[in-house]
């Protein structure tokens, strides 16, 4: 009852839990889910449904959908946000963290071992075939995020599949995610699904000037050169911040200004950093920790991971509890609306430019088909870690 008040909830009449649910039990679950949980933020929030609610008893089915509607509304990764507010729901702001930690670690670590081979390797012949075969895998998985996000947000509404198509188009026409775009979409929801001018204007996201490139890591670092610590670290919290939809809604924010605003990373690393978020457990944003690492080593790694998710905790801590208060507003509503349509076209737009990247030869438009057939096809499931991995092998086996 104690974390109920904190949150602002009326009590939730829960089933009797198979076993006491503790602060340490969920500890130990999420770093057991941050260790082996495969298959990208909808899998994960899956996992959690079926071992906290439906086999554990630890949470009522009615405290899952808050949770979840929480995460869907707010911008940054879904399981995420999911994972610390039923930590949240267990001990108020400790427990957020408690469990936020955790869940990060493992991916986190793992992450930066693999950049720090790529980083000391990526002139081998055997590192580029891994990440021919790869990258068309991923332009394919992105493109599955693209549609089933649009179809999820957009459903059968022409205004929003508009709006998902004229955001897609200059993504892939400017080669960069224009934010005020993306935010303009959303204001545009609110004023027209809202029934009127809303009251406030989003804030200013200009301020962060393009900087020089930098030279690449070569190996284990603890910092890297030409970089400002500030600069990275905010550029990272903007992308976590402002980015509604799923895990891959990221991916137009990190292209825009790792490859083209900073030029901190090539278009194949930034590819292969994708790659890494989508192939390692965990949420799929720890992309950010191998792009951190090529960065700025270690520090940026650190650093990396730290400013992409202190958001999602804050969002979870401070808003969650309000906004389930008052989520039914329309005005609300439609500011969400017009802003996962944008997210949505914006991820498909980076699939574009991806794709002009990584498909060069018949070989890497094969993969991308096949990878497609796959992942569309209903009657048996294709992981997208298992298929990322077989793409890797191809790579290794057919494209040296």
């Amino acid at each position: 009852m104690e974390a109920d008040n904190q949150i602002g909830v009326t009590s939730v009449a829960r089933p009797s839990p198979a076993g006491q649910r503790t602060l340490i039990g969920l500890i130990r679950y999420f770093l057991k889910l941050g260790s082996s949980g495969f298959g990208g933020p909808i899998a994960l929030v899956g996992y959690m449904q079926r071992d906290l609610v439906e086999q554990r008893a630890w949470f009522s089915e009615e405290e899952y959908k808050q949770g979840l509607a929480l995460a869907q509304t707010m911008p940054g990764p879904l399981a995420a946000q999911l994972a610390m507010w039923f930590g949240y729901l267990q001990a108020g702001i400790v427990g957020a963290a408690a469990v936020a930690v955790p869940f990060v670690l493992p991916p986190c670590l793992l992450v930066t071992a693999v950049a720090v081979f790529y980083a000391k390797y990526q002139g081998l012949a055997v590192v580029h075939e891994i990440f021919l075969g790869v990258g068309p895998a991923v332009l394919a998985i992105i493109v599955i995020a693209a549609f089933k996000l649009a179809r999820t947000t957009n459903k059968v509404d022409p205004l929003l599949w508009a709006i998902a198509a004229v955001v897609c188009a200059v993504t892939a026409i400017a080669k960069t995610e224009i934010v005020w775009l993306f935010l303009g979409a959303g204001v545009f929801g609110a004023i027209y699904y809202g029934g009127g001018l809303p009251r406030w204007r989003p804030a200013s996201l200009s301020g962060v000037s393009p900087f020089g490139p930098i030279a690449a890591v070569k190996g284990f670092a603890w910092t890297g050169s030409g970089s400002v610590l500030g600069t990275m670290s905010l550029f990272f919290a903007k992308a976590s911040a402002f980015t509604f939809g799923s895990g891959l809604a990221i991916v137009p924010f990190l292209h825009q200004g790792l490859v083209h605003d900073h030029h901190w990373l090539t278009e194949r690393q930034f590819v292969d950093a994708v790659a890494m978020g989508l192939i390692s457990p965990g949420p799929v944003v720890i992309m950010a920790t191998f792009a951190g690492y090529l960065v700025y080593g270690i520090t940026g790694a650190l650093l990396a991971t730290a400013a992409v998710f202190v958001p999602v905790y804050l969002f979870v801590i401070i808003p969650g509890p309000l906004l389930r208060r008052h989520g039914q507003r329309p005005r609300l509503q439609g500011f969400i609306k017009g802003a996962t349509a944008a997210a949505a076209g914006a991820i498909a737009g980076a699939a574009i430019v991806i794709g002009q990247q990584v498909i060069k030869s018949g070989a890497a438009v094969s993969i991308a088909l096949i990878a497609l057939l796959l992942l569309l096809q209903r009657r048996t499931k294709v992981p997208e870690p298992a298929l990322v991995v077989a793409a890797a092998l191809v790579g290794i086996i057919a494209l040296r």
